[in-house]
Order: structure tokens, then sequence, then C-alpha cells
């Protein structure tokens, strides 16, 4: 009996998760194929690094706004509505004479995915109790790191056995998928939504004053969303030049790159399989904080590396431990924004994230230009380890640690 009621308890969050990691698959293994595809159909590595700049740029433009539908709208049927419409586009890329035209259908998937994102997380707010969010998202870290290794395994299959253009068909497909099995969800929103005004310019502007309002009381809270942008778009900025620095700094071979992301893959599953087996026992500031500690201390033995023993050794510790500072940051985040608002609140944050996204990859090719690319990396190393240093210090204050506290830790 009570193990049916545990699962009864667990029913709906288990098959959001399915349809939500079933998409993240698919995810994987369009981005292995969209970078081929564009490779193998201009030769121009500029042509690939056109692709990092049209995602982040169409969500700027849709993140303005986009908060104001999602906090109207029915969130499961705005998520539905978006798989369908991004399993269409991405459908049509195989179709494509140029690269523009990939671009302009790059650049619809990314806004409907601008959407999915907020709205998803509205939505798991919703549906999941507060005490069982904590496990929850440890599981979606689980599901998403295993869709890192899974779905680019996928794509180097379908590569094998047929085509890019099929790889990205299947891809499609994993998108209508995900929507079919999102049918089976509760509406959560009911009436909520009905009293908010109608979408309008006018609707827009009170919903950006709305948002500020919210943020002007909340120093702390702004506080640690600063941290965590830093770290984000340290991590990201470092990412964005991984397989130049370890190929040309480090001198790895491309087998030893390959299984570089293979071992980097294994330790973040090994990391979001622990942290969900014993998400019941540890924190959120011990997943928050330690998880970012530990990533921050992963990257710097990367920034330092000179072997591939020493490369690979960061980087299975920033993979292990990344699913511990998503989880912590991810269940702090749902407990401090209001549903009312967390649509707005996470669109307009996004917003900045990309805009930013944009400065740091460009940015970083000039400094390393004018500096060298290790340099650069040491520096955003330690960037993201002061940051993360501020961050525990911000916990362990008598008075700034109540920014994190008044969770329910079980679940």
């Amino acid at each position: 009996m009570n193990k049916s009621l545990r699962w009864e308890g667990w029913r709906f969050p288990a098959l959001l998760l399915s349809g939500m990691g079933l998409s993240t698959v698919g995810d994987f293994v369009y981005l292995v194929a969209i970078n081929l595809l564009v490779l193998e159909m201009t030769g121009s590595a500029a042509a690939v690094a056109g692709l990092w700049i049209v995602r982040p740029a169409a969500a700027i433009f849709t993140r303005l706004w986009a908060g104001s539908i999602i906090d109207r709208a029915n969130k499961r049927k705005l998520m539905i509505w978006t798989d369908v419409i991004c399993g269409a586009l991405v459908a049509l890329i195989p179709f494509m004479p140029s690269v523009w035209g990939i671009y302009l259908l790059l650049w619809f998937i990314s806004m409907a995915k601008s959407f999915f994102a907020p709205a998803s997380l509205t939505y798991i707010t919703m549906l999941v109790p507060e005490k069982k969010r904590k496990r929850f998202n440890s599981f979606y870290s689980l599901t998403t790191s295993g869709a890192f290794i899974i779905g680019p395994a996928i794509a180097g299959m379908l590569f094998i056995m047929s085509s890019l253009h099929m790889a990205i068909w299947i891809n499609a497909v994993t998108f209508f998928l995900s929507a079919f099995i999102l049918l089976f969800l509760p509406n959560v929103d009911g009436e909520k939504t009905a009293g908010i005004n109608p979408l309008s310019f006018q609707a827009i502007k009170e919903d950006f004053q709305a948002v500020f309002h919210f943020a002007r009381g909340q120093a702390l809270f702004l506080g640690v969303l600063g941290i965590n942008l830093v770290i984000m778009l340290g991590t990201f900025a470092m990412d964005a030049q991984e397989v130049v620095f370890a190929r040309q700094v480090v001198n790895l071979s491309e087998f030893q790159y390959s299984l570089l992301i293979s071992i980097t893959g294994v330790g973040a599953v090994l990391g979001a399989a622990a942290v969900a087996v014993f998400a019941n026992r540890l924190s959120v500031k011990f997943l928050f904080g330690g998880g970012f500690l530990m990533v921050s201390t992963g990257y710097l033995i990367y920034a330092f590396s000179d072997s591939f023993e020493m490369i690979a050794a960061g980087f299975v510790l920033l993979g292990f431990f990344n699913a511990f500072s998503n989880t912590g940051y991810t269940t702090w985040y749902q407990h401090k924004v209001p549903i009312e608002i967390m649509g707005r609140v996470t669109s307009l944050y996004g917003v900045v994230l990309s805009f930013f996204q944009i400065v740091f990859v460009l940015g970083m090719g000039v400094v390393a230009d004018i500096f060298s690319l290790r340099l650069t990396i040491i520096a955003l190393a330690f960037l993201c380890l002061v940051s993360t240093l501020v961050l525990i210090g911000m916990m362990l204050h008598p008075e700034k640690k109540k920014v994190f506290e008044g969770m329910k830790e079980a679940g």
C-alpha cells in the first residue's frame, strides 16, 4: 500500500521527466547533427560559430515578452504546442537549400524553446510539492546527464547507419513524442491566469513593473542571482573554447579529446545519480554552494592542465558536481520566486544571460588574441572560484544567510 501511494505521488512527475528527458536526448542528437550539417554545407568554421550566436540572439528577442505570455497561458498547453512547433521546424531543416534557411529555422526553434524553458520551470513548481522538488530536480539532472551521453551516441550510430538528415528527422520525432506524453499530465493552472489582464503593450509594460517591484525589496536574492550569472557566464565562455584549448594548448589528439568528452559524460551521470540517491540527506545550501565550489575547482584544474590525465581529472570533477549545483540552485530559485510571476522573472533573467553570453563569447576571442587562451581560461576559472566563495560567504553570514532559509528539505 505504501509503495502504491508513493508511486501515485510520483506518477505525474515521472511522466513529466519522461517527456522532458526524451526531448533532451533529441536536443543532443540535433546539436551534433546541425553543427555537422552546416559544416558539410559550407566548410566554414565561421558558419558553424554562427549557430552559437543565433540561439542567444533569438532568446533575447523573445524573452523580453515571452514571460508575459507564459504567466497568462496554460503552461501544459504551451509546453505541448512549443514541442509540436519545434518538431515541425526541425523536420524542415534537411530541405533547406542554404545555410541562411537553416539559420532562419534555428531562429524560430530558439524562439519556441525560449517559451518552453520558463514554462516548464513554472509548471514543475506548480506540479511538484515543495518537499519533493529537490528530489525531482535531482532526477531531472540525472535525465539531462544521461542524455548528454545517449544523445551523441545515438547521433553517431545514425550517421553510420543512415545520414545526417535521418538524425535530424528522428530528433523531430522526439519532440512530437514529448508533446504526446505531456498530454497525459494534469492541468495545474485552473483559473489562476483568468484574472490577469489580456496581453498588450501596456500589459507587458506593467509586467516589467511587477518584476521590478518584486526585485526592489530582494537585494539578497538579486545578489545570489548575480553571482550565479557570473559563474554561468564564466563556465559558458570556457566551454565555448574547450575544443581549441584541449587540442591546441594541451595538445590532445582527436582520440584523447573524444575520450575526454566520454569520461566527462560518465562523471556527470554518476554525479547526477549520487544526487538522486542522497538528495534527501543533502541540504539545498550544500548542493548549491558545495556544488559550485567543486565545479569551480574542476575548472581551475582544467585551466592549469598540461596533460590528458590532469585535464581529465578536472573534467570529471566538474562533471560530477555539476548536478549538485544545478539541483541546489533550481530548488532554491523555485522557493524564492512567486509562481504568479515566475515566467516573467525567468524570462527577463534569460534575456540578461543570453545578452552576456554573446558578449562573453565574442569578447573572449579578442582577449585570447591579445594575451593567450590559457591566461584567459585561468582568469575565468579564478572569477568563478571567487564568485563561489562570495556565495558561500553569504550562506554563512548571520544576516545574509536568511535568503537560503525556509525551504522544506524533505522529499
